[in-house]
């Protein structure tokens, strides 16, 4: 009997003067737990007392008000107990780290297929079709601005640098850009584009210590691939009746327009989402089979060694280059910046401005933690940096997927091929990381 049943028969039990002690002692243990408070059985909370007093409605009313003041220091206030006691306890069914798992091959079918099945999403494989459309020497490398398919009826916009001063083929890297709630750039955020905007320039200083890193990694001998990602640069969201400053994005568009830009597409995000899972499938799974069908482009090009492929990326991009590293083989080596953490941890207070609709695949934290994703990638290598004053991510849960990532490593006999770093910065990937992760690249690439 529901909530509303157990009311209906309640009121018809005091109309025919039926209602005895048991029936109320059912009705308002019914009635609590209609509205998920705390019920007590003993007969003093559960019985009605004498016409005229408190009784149990009264004791219902205080219950609701100590449901409802008591502090839980949650973004979601008092719903916080219940989305808590649902979440995962303890180690996740298909980790790696669980007693069960004793073949790495084995379990990574098992972990991967369950990824891809809750992407709901697995487009056709097709021939990537690449076009040239531009081709500028700038120096050090050759800039090529290409299309290329990624499913038989979407073509996705890229820059492709090659390096002039190597020996070809050479080693090939997908580079990812960030999210960071600018949107009227994608590829642009991470290589050297001549007149750049001021407004660029200086998300580059905060985000990026000033480097276009995939301009920088070209220069060290890297054919890299930059794309953008869906709802990012060319692939942004325009509206039927938008200016022809937002749709053509002139050298000398105002920055107030590109903020205003930017807002008007980090409100409609949770929209786009919404609607794409209306359609059946998630964003999620467009982003991560992008950057798959960009390793299937980048092996087509003959100035790329096929045996030596990786991929790095920051914030958003970090997500993304653990997913493509987790998904595809082929990547040998992999760099997450500014996206690691166990989700457990983050769901009190880090899920605001970290788990939007581009990162939501359902049902996936039943089965895996983020650190449990990463891992697919063994038994190659994986370089994971996090910055300590990074308020996005929960700090212990940042150091409990180290942990995990280490011990996942360790038990695949690997141990060496992974690497944890917490810098004590925000959220950025400077100079310093940058290093690191460029080191660990000419190591395992």
């Amino acid at each position: 009997m529901n909530l509303e049943r157990a009311i209906e028969t309640r009121v018809i039990a005091r109309r025919k003067g039926t209602l005895d002690n048991s029936s109320r002692r059912e009705f308002v243990r019914r009635l609590t737990a209609g509205l998920c408070l705390p019920f007590a059985a003993g007969e003093d909370a559960s019985s009605e007392a004498a016409p005229g007093a408190a009784g149990a409605p009264a004791r219902v009313a205080r219950a609701t008000q100590r449901a409802t003041t008591a502090r839980t220091e949650s973004d979601v206030g008092s719903l916080w107990p219940f989305i808590q006691s649902q979440a995962i306890s303890g180690e996740f069914p298909l980790s790696w780290l669980r007693p069960e798992f004793k073949n790495l091959s084995a379990w990574k079918r098992k972990a991967r297929g369950k990824l891809l099945e809750l992407l709901h999403y697995s487009p056709a494989k097709c021939d990537p079709r690449g076009e040239v459309v531009e081709r500028v020497d700038v120096g050090d490398y050759i800039r090529e601005k290409v299309y290329f398919s990624t499913t038989p009826d979407l073509r996705v916009p890229a820059l492709v640098l090659v390096p002039k001063k190597v020996k070809l083929p050479a080693p090939g890297l997908v580079a990812l850009h960030d999210h960071g709630g600018f949107y009227l750039w994608g590829k642009e955020k991470i290589i050297e584009i001549e007149g750049e905007h001021s407004v660029l320039a200086n998300f580059k200083k905060s985000y990026y210590g000033g480097k276009s890193i995939a301009s920088e990694l070209a220069r060290q001998g890297y054919v890299v691939v930059v794309i953008d990602m869906f709802y990012w640069g060319e692939r942004r969201m325009l509206l039927d009746d938008d200016s022809a400053d937002w749709r053509d994005r002139p050298r000398d568009i105002k920055p107030e327009r590109i903020a205003e830009f930017n807002r008007r597409a980090g409100q409609n995000e949770q929209l786009i989402g919404r609607t794409i899972f209306s359609a059946g499938f998630t964003w999620s799974g467009v982003m991560f089979w992008d950057d798959v069908r960009t390793v299937d482009y980048l092996l087509t090009r003959p100035e790329v060694d096929k045996n030596r492929i990786g991929c790095v990326g920051l914030s958003v991009g970090g997500l993304r280059s653990c997913h493509l590293a987790a998904l595809d083989e082929r990547i040998k080596a992999a760099v997450v910046v500014g996206w690691m953490a166990s989700f457990p941890r983050q769901l009190r207070r880090h899920i605001r401005n970290t788990i939007g609709h581009t990162k939501v695949v359902p049902g996936l934290y039943r089965h895996l933690d983020y650190p449990d994703i990463a891992s697919l990638a063994m038994p190659r290598a994986l370089l994971v940096i996090n910055g300590s004053k990074d308020g996005l991510f929960d700090l212990d849960g940042v150091r409990a997927s180290s942990n995990k990532l280490n011990a996942c490593y360790k038990k695949a006999g690997v141990p060496k091929k992974c690497r944890t770093r917490l810098y004590d910065t925000p959220h950025e990937f400077n100079a310093e990381m940058q290093a690191e992760a460029w080191e660990w690249l000419k190591r395992w690439v």
